[in-house]
């Protein structure tokens, strides 16, 4: 539900019209996920800001000829049904790309199109799963990112690979056909750093600590905690200054990463019992003294109000015509130093049907004749 709706919203956030199609009862099921108001969820408005909606039977075969009939005019399909479905619903890369050969197709699946688990159903945790990010967390015990974060990867990668993709076309004319699976972009993403220790296959290989058995630690003070990444000697001497320990900068057991990972026990405890002795005010302010990199971690309600997000224009507040008062954050990419601007409001189920088919020239007659027989809504 997430990775075709969140590519298509990023691409509009960035100058696209994108037309999005919709089952004729319920529409998107994101629409009725979490937190809503006037039928339609928070989720579903973050992942679909800016596009148009077309409510369409698939199943119809005047409807899949009305999404035909659109090729021509089109520049990218994406979708994330399961492999075979858009064959069957005679909406395939080769059906459609014959009517438009400069068309770009995205076709996302969860596991790929060939293989044991090929025509599996996937959600966001189910590829967490596979891809090892349970595993990755290092705490010994699968564990779960609460958060969609393979799903919107797979957006992100859907994106990447469809603007190389019109950069392609620019350069020869030719359209595209694109594979991409949740699997494969999530075991990407994670791969550079969690996978490190699997990466050279010789024997003589130097093992080293992982990443996130070094830097992924919450440090407790006297009123609550902080984290903080000393990664390089001058940020780990800053931090022994900062906390009082100067005298550990001369001791061999912490003179190098090698040497704290021996000894990670006993590093542990000597910094741990010196953070207890400070507050988190009073830890930040000595680590930032010494330019060690460093954070308290903050709640959903502290990371909005926080004032380096004013300076970057992130955030923005609208009026949604139905949703009433919502506030978004903006594309992250800044062109020429500007801030895009956000897309319209995320639409209605179906709101823009009737204008999308006057579009192909359609009669009002001839959408009332289609409404009526339930190929459009």
């Amino acid at each position: 539900m997430i990775t075709a709706s969140f590519a298509a919203m990023m691409m509009a956030e960035q100058g696209a019209s994108v037309i999005k199609v919709e089952p004729i009862e319920m529409g998107d099921p994101m629409r009725y996920i979490g937190a809503s108001k006037a039928g339609m969820s928070a989720l579903f408005a973050n992942c679909n800001r800016g596009k148009e909606s077309i409510r369409i039977n698939l199943k119809d075969a005047a409807g899949q000829a009305l999404i035909r009939r659109l090729m021509p005019d089109v520049d990218i399909v994406i979708h994330n049904f399961r492999p075979g479905v858009m064959d069957k619903l005679n909406l395939g890369s080769e059906q459609l790309r014959a009517i438009n050969p400069r068309l770009i197709y995205m076709a996302i699946s969860g596991f790929g199109h060939q293989g044991p688990l090929g025509s599996a159903p996937a959600y966001d945790p189910i590829i967490q799963a596979h891809a090892g990010m349970t595993a990755a967390q290092g705490l010994g015990t699968p564990v779960f990112i609460r958060n969609l974060v393979c799903d919107k990867i797979t957006a992100y990668t859907a994106c990447q690979a469809v603007t190389s993709a019109l950069y392609l076309r620019e350069k020869t004319g030719e359209g595209q056909h694109i594979d991409l699976s949740m699997l494969d972009s999530g075991l990407f993403f994670l791969f550079p750093d969690a996978f490190m220790n699997h990466t050279l296959l010789d024997d003589d290989i130097d093992p080293q600590p992982l990443l996130s058995d070094l830097i992924y630690e919450l440090t407790l003070t006297a009123d609550g905690g902080l984290t903080f990444s000393a990664g390089v000697e001058k940020q780990r001497n800053g931090m022994f200054k900062a906390i009082g320990l100067a005298a550990l900068i001369e001791d061999p057991r912490f003179k190098s990463t090698e040497a704290i990972a021996a000894n990670r026990d006993d590093y542990i405890a000597l910094i741990s019992q010196a953070f207890l002795t400070l507050t988190t005010d009073e830890a930040l302010q000595k680590l930032q003294a010494h330019d060690v990199p460093c954070a308290k971690c903050l709640s959903l309600d502290e990371v909005l109000s926080q004032e380096q997000l004013v300076a970057n224009k992130s955030l923005e507040t609208f009026d949604h015509p139905s949703m009433g008062a919502m506030r978004i954050m903006k594309a992250a990419p800044r062109f020429g130093g500007e801030v895009l601007t956000p897309g319209g409001p995320s639409p209605s189920h179906g709101e823009h049907t009737d204008v999308v088919l006057a579009r192909l020239n359609f009669t009002a007659a001839d959408i009332q004749s289609y409404k009526a027989k339930g190929v459009v809504a």
